[in-house]
């Protein structure tokens, strides 16, 4: 059953924050709060969170904040008619992990989680902007990428470098950086969502763990990324962050879309 939801005022009226998407780096002016949906094209109440994902990434309601997207398709609607082409069983492994750390039994779709320990569930989707405040006033560990360019004997592997500024936490963390495609569209033949056109925003295709951030210490590397053939790498974007195993909550995110 599709949940249809209307969409606060701070998320649909906003204007559009261009030097939060243009920002190569986390910038300092802006708070990075990363936004991952966990959803799937063979669920029928996945779309309306699929446009709120595109509107945060547009409009960038939140002042002072730079709103980092990720959607992340999951397998498990995959033998109900419609296989997304973008699902991984990678992400629907991360969701699970996640809803042992949120308290939830089982996975379901779609569900949005804040900074990788806020849920917010689209029946309450009116809870979203108070959320985002909230992890915009959170401290953050900056991290940034650089150096992005086409490795030259292999168009399909993407070269960056991170680093980071020091852990100041009293644990250790993991480091990860995600390929994502800044825009996405697929027309559905069978399933709940069979008929429809869907769009989608960065749609993760690859997410891996590059490093871990010691405790009171700094993290650089030079990382290779594979691009699956015939990627347009205009409608790439990297988002790199730092979260606490478990996983559990985002000490610092950033966002490139390389100019290649």
């Amino acid at each position: 059953m599709c949940v249809l939801v209307t969409m606060p005022a701070a998320l649909s009226q906003a204007p559009k924050n261009e030097s939060a998407l243009s920002a190569p780096t986390s910038s300092s002016d802006l708070h990075p709060v990363l936004i991952e949906l966990f959803t799937s094209e063979g669920c029928s109440s996945c779309p309306p969170a699929d446009i709120i994902l595109q509107r945060l990434d547009d409009y960038q309601p939140i002042a002072g904040a730079q709103l980092i997207v990720l959607s992340e398709h999951v397998t498990y609607w995959d033998h109900d008619g419609w296989k997304d082409p973008n699902s991984s069983s990678a992400l629907t492994d991360r969701q699970s992990s996640y809803e042992t750390a949120l308290g939830e039994k089982e996975s379901f779709t779609p569900q949005f989680v804040v900074d990788g320990n806020h849920e917010v569930h689209i029946e309450h989707i009116d809870q979203m902007e108070d959320v985002l405040k909230k992890a915009k006033d959170e401290p953050t560990i900056p991290i940034r990428i650089t150096d992005v360019k086409v490795d030259p004997a292999d168009p399909t592997v993407l070269q960056a470098h991170i680093d980071t500024d020091a852990n100041p936490e009293k644990h250790s963390a993991d480091v990860y950086v995600a390929v994502a495609l800044n825009h996405v569209e697929s027309q559905v033949l069978k399933g709940e969502n069979g008929g429809k056109h869907l769009v989608h925003v960065a749609v993760v295709q690859q997410l891996t763990k590059v490093g871990k951030l010691p405790k009171g210490k700094s993290f650089a590397q030079d990382v290779q990324l594979k691009l699956k053939p015939g990627t347009d790498l205009k409608n790439v974007r990297l988002v790199a962050f730092i979260q606490e195993s478990g996983p559990g909550r985002m000490l610092g995110a950033a966002l490139r879309k390389p100019s290649l």
